[in-house]
């Protein structure tokens, strides 16, 4: 068993012995890139992430599927070397940690084997763990629909979470925010008490040495403030809030298909939204996206944020540190995501744009604006169905937020 306080001073040395840079990179990391048994039994033999990229079609002209990896291409996570290269890619282009998703289920726990090995033979880089705790079901947008695997809680719950991520708080490459080990919870509307889980692992993160964590919120619903929940802050994940009418894609994209039933955004006006969203009266670390599109999750029921460059996202991410450098002291940005391939997410090199999105990543090296030219066609159903459900969202968003104001003045 490592022992927690001095993980935590080894921590704390090697940081400032590294230089760590003030505002740190952090990005999301998927671990669904190696065959388990339960999805051989829900999606085939053999099932990995590639297996939805390999099938996605383009529903448009220019629409970039399938996606292809080049500089790592379709590895296997259960293979070391895979995260040596991953980690050595990512410091080379100022991602300063990955935060790797955990996934646990009352006790059960799913695509471990990553982190796992991170934790024994992987690089020695940065991470942090974020508690995807959502169910799984054959919907692959998180709605509750032929449930697979049901996230349950319990009285013992927060306590036996704790106890489980608890060796990775430990170890000395563990994320920390000004000395505070940092936990990343993706629902945090999701849980029964949030206010009693932090209570709990703060307890029980103190009396194994390790300090009292920084709880982070991921923003995966509108309208979180984490002084209600008892975390520390909350952090930017987009493109959830977006699907509206303000990040629209507002001229129809050429040849879309008949068959199209999804969302059309705007992947600029998204950016300027983000960029230009007001302070928070709490701790809100800025989040960028380098793309989205699930089209090889959704297929013709995709959400696309049209526009995406390599240009776009570089000025974003410049941005978002700018902000967070406001602040004193540390400061952390979230990128959503590292590898989310099935969602159109990710840094790492691809046939279409190479090592472009990673480059401007790089502190101080944004590529020269540019706006792509962007090829129009005639306003289809398609486009008029994802306007209307744009219109949707903005409606729903705005009876959401009025809730969230009254049961605030109802606490308060």
């Amino acid at each position: 068993m490592v022992d927690g306080s001095r993980a935590a001073r080894e921590s704390d040395e090697s940081e400032r012995q590294a230089g760590a840079p003030r505002v740190r990179t952090v990005a999301f990391y998927l671990p669904q890139f190696h065959a388990i048994p339960e999805n051989d039994r829900w999606w085939g033999e053999g099932f990995t992430e590639w297996t939805n990229v390999r099938r996605a079609e383009p529903a448009f002209s220019g629409h970039d599927h399938p996606r292809r990896s080049t500089a790592l291409g379709e590895y296997d996570l259960r293979d070391d070397s895979v995260l040596h290269r991953q980690a050595e890619l990512a410091a080379a282009h100022d991602v300063d940690a990955f935060c790797m998703y955990y996934y646990w289920f009352a006790g059960k726990r799913l695509l471990e084997t990553p982190l796992d090995l991170y934790l024994d033979r992987g690089p020695d880089f940065p991470f942090c763990i974020s508690w995807a705790n959502e169910n799984w079901s054959r919907r692959w947008d998180g709605k509750d629909q032929e449930v697979l695997i049901a996230q349950s809680y319990d009285d013992s719950t927060a306590a036996e979470v704790f106890a489980d991520m608890a060796r990775y708080l430990a170890d000395p490459r563990y994320l920390r925010f000004d000395g505070r080990p940092v936990i990343v919870v993706h629902r945090v509307d999701h849980l029964p008490d949030p206010r009693g889980l932090a209570q709990t692992w703060r307890r029980m993160s103190e009396a194994a040495g390790l300090g009292s964590p920084y709880l982070i919120a991921a923003e995966t619903r509108r309208n979180i403030d984490p002084r209600d929940v008892g975390f520390d802050a909350v952090a930017e994940f987009p493109p959830v809030g977006a699907n509206t009418l303000g990040s629209a894609l507002l001229l129809p994209p050429a040849e879309l298909s008949r068959q199209f039933r999804g969302r059309l955004m705007s992947y600029r006006r998204t950016a300027k939204r983000f960029m230009q969203r007001r302070d928070a009266s709490f701790r809100r670390h800025p989040g960028v996206m380098p793309g989205w599109d699930n089209s090889a999750r959704r297929g013709m029921k995709a959400t696309v944020y049209v526009g995406s460059s390599p240009q776009a996202y570089g000025a974003w991410i410049a941005d978002a540190r700018r902000r967070e450098a406001r602040h004193e002291g540390p400061g952390l940005v979230f990128v959503n995501a590292w590898n989310e391939w099935a969602e159109g997410a990710y840094l790492e090199p691809d046939a279409s744009s190479g090592q472009a999105y990673l480059s401007a990543t790089r502190r101080g090296r944004m590529p020269p604006t540019a706006r792509p030219a962007g090829t129009y066609g005639l306003p289809a159903i398609g486009w008029w169905y994802s306007l209307a459900l744009a219109a949707a969202a903005t409606g729903l968003n705005a009876v959401r937020t009025a809730g969230d104001s009254m049961r605030r003045r109802r606490a308060g």
